[in-house]
């Protein structure tokens, strides 16, 4: 049971992981926003766009009848008036093009930032796997993704039929009215059916951005052997790391002792602390604490203290006190009159 609930993947992703899925471009982008983003912006563009479009488009085929009655079709101006249209229909369609580019890119970009990803093109041998390239057709992913398209289709096909059969009376209404009025009647009902299936597609593309964002999340979630793994990638074995810090700290101690023998008084509480004190008036504003330790170092300590003739002398408050401080850090202030009493002590018994 501990196994299967550690292969869950219950663990928020880490920025790390997160990171590694942006460098393979696995990001939260929904076709839906650019698709829904493109129609808008199309739209809004035609309703300014239009006039200037039919009304050069006009010229263009008024210029093209005109040119009906005399024209000889050889393959050098069948040539020529090929390039012509196309220059004309161009120059009408660019404004249309760049806005397709323009919104393109900023949908994109707006939903994931700024993103260069040379791993999407790296081949894999397991892309060209026929059974892994069958079951993308049956995968749930792709089940989801045919609802979507077929609810998307079913939905602006309702509100179209909707939004026509809305307007078939008015539409009878026209008969009998020139050309012109019922142009113009059509062309109001396609822009309706579009202003109502931007609406949708703006909708559509919000729930679908909500759920593809959700979709990664569950996707980049991590088992907890996952995030254990990682760790130790970035931050190195714990039994290591345990393994330097002993070493450093036996060394720190080996350096401490090595500092007992130079020392002028050993400070004891007196059974399980020891601190040693070191004082010189040229080369020290005050004493200064140059080992310490409780229990079985504490012992270690007044070993050495009596090996090498250093005074040991008892004061529990003192001890206590001092015991708070670091290595290698002089004595608080409040302490300097209890010490000094202590040095004064031990240089009394020092003299002949």
């Amino acid at each position: 049971m501990a196994e299967d609930s550690d292969q869950e993947r219950t663990e928020d992703p880490t920025s790390k992981r997160r990171q590694d899925f942006r460098e393979k471009g696995q990001v939260a982008q929904s076709k839906e926003v650019t698709t829904a983003a493109l129609m808008t912006l199309s739209l809004l563009l035609w309703v300014f766009y239009a006039n200037r479009f039919w009304s050069e488009l006009m010229d263009v085929l008024k210029a093209f009848l005109r040119k009906v009655g005399t024209f000889e079709a050889t393959p050098l101006s069948v040539m020529n008036l090929l390039f012509e249209i196309s220059g004309v229909l161009g120059g009408l369609l660019w404004p249309i093009f760049v806005v397709t580019l323009i919104v393109g890119y900023f949908s994109s970009y707006l939903q994931v930032g700024p993103l260069f990803s040379t791993k999407v093109f790296k081949p894999e041998l397991s892309k060209f796997n026929p059974i892994k390239g069958m079951k993308k057709f049956i995968s749930k992913r792709s089940a989801v993704e045919l609802l979507k398209s077929l609810a998307k289709v079913a939905l602006i096909g309702f509100v179209a039929y909707k939004t026509v059969s809305d307007e078939f009376a008015t539409a009878l209404s026209l008969v009998g009215l020139d050309l012109g009025q019922t142009m113009l009647f059509l062309a109001q009902t396609a822009f309706l059916v579009l202003l109502k299936t931007c609406g949708i597609m703006i909708v559509l593309a919000i729930i679908d951005f909500a759920f593809t964002k959700y979709e990664m999340e569950q996707k980049m979630k991590m088992t907890k052997q996952e995030v254990k793994e990682e760790n130790k990638q970035s931050e190195g074995d714990p039994k290591v790391k345990g393994r330097i810090r002993s070493l450093q700290f036996q060394m720190a101690r080996k350096r401490m002792l090595a500092e007992v023998p130079q020392a002028d008084v050993v400070i004891t509480n007196p059974t399980h602390l020891s601190i040693a004190i070191t004082y010189d008036r040229d080369r020290m504003d005050a004493p200064q604490i140059v080992a310490k330790g409780a229990d079985h170092l504490a012992f270690r300590i007044r070993e050495i203290a009596r090996n090498h003739e250093v005074p040991i002398v008892e004061n529990k408050p003192v001890a206590r006190a001092l015991y708070k401080q670091e290595v290698g850090e002089q004595i608080p202030e409040e302490m300097f009159k209890a010490v000094a009493e202590i040095l004064a002590y031990v240089y009394g018994l020092k003299r002949p």
